[in-house]
């Protein structure tokens, strides 16, 4: 057991930094094992009050400290682990810092470390304290000049800003120099060094300016980079006609790295790739791939102005960079990829990931208000439960309003680290609206649950509708508060047609409902005939909705809702409800019957989207079904949902398959949005044919995946085959290994399909993947592929009876936490719903959590959430 207790951090207990840094000169001499750092720093006081200066510095081997010039004696400082102390400072100075580091030492892959034989950095949070002795917080921002130093070998040395000098040194060594001109946080300090091939393009803004455009990445690979490269070029555009915001540089980089905890780092203009999220072609990469790369390329490039040039006050801040940019990088994908399709995607992300965490002891608001350690806080909840809070808030003002408010607040705070609260007063200031209610959606954590009821008189032609709000009780948040909460609604006629009703005397085919207290009634009037509701459309807040609807008219809805993703939502309601009572030993064979009906009758319809299909064909995944039904038995819904799969397989077989002849391609490939619906409908019908195996499937299976043209329909078949199990998949895994054994992005899928196959079997394989000398613990990708994958998206063999599958993820997080405690941290989630589930299942995963918290020498990441998961 850990013998001292660490004490958070809180929101309440924020001060202004004591001294500020205008002016940041660093020098790296780098070698591997002994980097020298030299940091001089421009430092005055923030205030009248004289305070000792403490920066922050971990894991650094210290050389000199110096004030002005003059050396100080070890009298005069004070080191430990985590601080320097400098007592007696003036009120101005120019501190010097002679630091060494480690970085190929450094696992854990924050501050300064190698990956592939090249330096790289990750700063954010907390990393820039690793690399020198600095004010490691985002309210310190500092104009930076970097000087680089190494032998010639390291091709590239990069950093942030504008390349000032460049040139070759004594002893076989070279330099360069750049000059960011805009303050920054440390957090955002980049560094690059090591040999990368380049990818050049250049892009004239909308002011006239013309853009070097460079994306570094592995030798041999910058032609997979292409699509990034175009990814970038249409997010700037993007961003200069729905923001108005333009890039400010002469140069934009961005670099691939093989090793790296996050997705990607939006470095002020030398963002930070994780390789799987930038290098893409049709044979190594999904459309998938290709989507995420579209999406994260702009996100960070977003980041440009929501992050970068207005950046946070504190880390409790954090939505207000995350949240907004998910938000931004949402509409884009909308506008690249088809608004409807787009909506569903996310809110299936939202649902898998954020509801999950707001239903269990890890929730947490949008803005937190304690912390141990802040890297446990890049959550769903922040990303994008933050960017569904300005949905709304964009909702409720209407879009003109919004792109004032936005405007405003990228006008009064560039340059400066804010708050939301700041954020949100843009948008009163615009409106005139008292939006202090509004911000209980930064405060409050936890899904409320909306329910509605209606009433239709006949003879007054007036509907009227009932709303309740109510919010579960969530760790240390007993008692809730309603929320304004904007609920979008329709109505449709028995037919699916659109229903025009009078609201305040207005005629509209649709209206926005604000529930902001416990109960409201609204009474719309004209309304002709018994409507069907089509309510919540868009998702237009991120509720869970039941009405007392009969199912009948969620038919009506599936048949011809005009709002796409309430038309696929009553799909997934229908099928949930079939699920969950088979699940309960209630099956509803009728049901089941009619639903496959309705479902045969969407895939008929010539004018739909064929990526809108293909959603329609994917029923709601097992960790939905979780929260849906509790306590859940996690191998009695996989044995539901399988059922009604098979189902859907024998109903539709002869239109599954004349769809799957139908959309073989057999052309040049495109990672369009409308080839890559093509190809989405082609194996979703290949996915739910192998939900009824034969040897006719297998093969049919088999050939998909042996005619392959591109990673995406290889993948296709080759999970299909995982589904039916057996020799065709093991000698097609064997196949997939051989040929793509040197690709390592490729071969992180080959380790993800295996553990999500379906056979009981399965644990066993993993266990012995983790001797695979292909497996690497110490690389976050392939750990994610393999471990991550098999506890969040295995739910039927994570959870088996004899508890195997929990011990399995405990010991991987121990192991991890010794090198790397953030992707550690990570782990631990799956392991916290565990009052979901069966009493004995429960009482298992505890006992794995127990173990853990009990571990000696334990992070703070993985304890802080091991304790809360624990916690009464």
């Amino acid at each position: 057991m850990r013998t001292e207790t660490p004490q958070p951090i809180r929101l309440t207990d924020y001060r202004p930094p004591a001294y500020l840094i205008d002016e940041v000169h660093l020098t790296f001499d780098l070698a591997p094992n002994t980097t020298r750092v030299t940091a001089k720093l421009s430092i005055r006081r923030n205030g009248d009050h004289a305070e000792p200066l403490v920066l922050n510095g971990e894991r650094l081997k210290p050389i000199s400290v110096a004030v002005d010039g003059r050396l100080l004696e070890a009298t005069e400082h004070t080191i430990d682990a985590e601080f320097l102390t400098v007592p007696d400072v003036p009120a101005a100075f120019v501190l010097t810092t002679e630091v060494e580091i480690d970085p190929e030492a450094n696992k854990a892959l924050d501050g300064l470390y190698m990956s592939g034989g090249r330096f790289c950095t990750q700063c954010e949070a907390e990393g820039f304290r690793k690399i020198t002795w600095f004010a490691d917080r985002p309210d310190v921002l500092a104009r930076f000049t970097v000087r680089v130093e190494a032998p010639k070998s390291y091709q590239r040395l990069l950093s942030n800003g504008n390349l000032m000098e460049t040139g070759d040194m004594a002893g076989g060594k070279r330099y360069a120099v750049w000059n960011d001109p805009f303050p920054k946080p440390c957090y955002l300090f980049a560094l690059v060094a090591g040999e990368l091939d380049e990818l050049a393009d250049s892009l004239v803004t909308m002011s006239g300016r013309t853009v070097d455009l460079k994306i570094y990445v592995d030798p041999g690979m910058a032609g997979r980079a292409t699509y990034a490269m175009d990814a970038l070029k249409r997010s700037m555009k993007w961003d200069e006609e729905a923001f108005g915001r333009e890039y400010d540089l002469d140069l934009f980089m961005i670099v691939a790295v093989r090793d790296f905890n996050f997705g990607a780092m939006e470095n002020k203009g030398l963002n930070i790739f994780n390789s799987s999220l930038l290098l893409a072609d049709p044979a190594t990469a999904t459309d998938l791939d290709y989507e995420r790369i579209e999406s994260v390329v702009a996100h960070e490039y977003f980041h440009n102005w929501t992050g970068d040039r207005i950046t946070c006050r504190d880390w409790f801040q954090l939505c207000l960079k995350e949240g907004l940019t998910v938000f931004r990088d949402q509409s884009f994908s909308a506008d690249m990829r088809g608004e409807a399709v787009q909506r569903i995607k996310d809110v299936k992300a939202l649902r898998a990931r954020q509801f999950s965490e707001d239903q269990g002891p890890l929730a947490h608001p949008v803005r937190p208000s304690s912390y141990l350690k802040i890297d446990n806080f890049y959550t769903a909840t922040i990303y994008e439960k933050g960017a569904e809070v300005i949905r709304m808030l964009k909702t409720l003002i209407g879009p003109e309003k919004f792109r004032e408010g936005m405007d405003l607040y990228f006008d009064r705070w560039d340059g400066h680290a804010t708050t939301v609260e700041e954020f949100i007063r843009c948008f009163a200031d615009v409106t005139g609206q008292d939006l202090s209610d509004f911000f209980a959606w930064y405060e409050q954590a936890g899904t409320p649950k909306v329910s509605l009821t209606q009433s239709y008189d006949a003879q007054a032609k007036t509907l009227s509708l009932t709303f309740s709000q109510e919010i579960a009780p969530t760790p240390g948040q007993p008692n809730k508060r309603p929320l304004p909460t904007p609920v979008r609604i329709g109505l449709l006629d028995a037919e699916g047609r659109t229903l025009a009703f009078e609201r305040d005397g207005q005629a509209v085919d649709e209206t926005v409902v604000v529930l902001d207290k416990a109960t409201a009634q609204v009474t719309l009037t004209g309304v002709d005939s018994a409507p069907v509701v089509s309510a919540l459309r868009g998702f237009s807040a991120p509720v869970t909705l039941t009405t007392d609807s009969p199912s009948r008219d969620r038919y009506v809805q599936l048949a011809g809702d005009p709002d796409l993703f309430n038309r696929w939502e009553s799909g997934q309601d229908l099928a949930r409800d079939l699920i969950l009572s088979r699940a309960a030993s209630k099956p509803d064979e009728v049901g089941e019957e009619r639903y496959a009906h309705a479902v045969a009758r969407a895939l008929a319809d010539q004018a739909a989207d064929p990526a809108f299909k293909a959603l329609l064909l994917s029923l709601p995944s097992e960790s939905d079904l979780v929260l849906a039904r509790q306590p859940a038995d996690p191998a009695a819904i996989h044995a539901a949902r399988e059922a009604l799969r098979q189902r859907l397989s024998l109903h539709l077989e002869d239109d599954l398959k004349r769809l799957h002849i139908g959309l073989q391609e057999l052309g040049d490939f495109s990672p369009d949005a409308a080839s890559a619906g093509r190809r989405a409908l082609r194996n979703a019908t290949l996915d739910l044919l192998a939900a009824n195996p034969r040897s006719e499937v297998t093969e049919l299976a088999d050939g998909h995946y042996r005619a392959a043209l591109n990673m995406t329909d290889a993948m296709g078949g080759l999970n299909a085959l995982m589904q039916i199990g057996g020799e065709a998949f093991d000698a097609a895994l064997i196949d997939f290994y051989e040929r793509w054994k040197t690709e390592p992005l490729v071969i992180d899928k080959w380790f993800a399909l295996q553990a999500r196959a379906p056979d009981e079997g399965v644990l066993g394989r993993v266990l012995g993947l983790t001797a695979h000398p292909a497996f690497d613990q110490k690389n976050p990708n392939r750990l994610r592929a393999l471990v991550s994958t098999f506890a969040s998206g295995n739910p039927a063999r994570f959870h088996d009876p004899s508890g195997a599958g929990y011990r399995f993820l405990a010991d991987q997080i121990l192991a991890v936490d010794g090198f790397n405690p953030m992707t550690a941290a990570r782990m631990v989630e799956p392991l916290g719903g565990w009052r979901r589930y069966s009493p004995e299942l429960g009482a298992l995963m505890r006992q794995q959590l127990q173990r853990i918290a009990e571990t000696p020498g334990l992070s703070k990441n993985v304890l802080e959430l091991a304790a809360k998961a624990l916690a009464d």
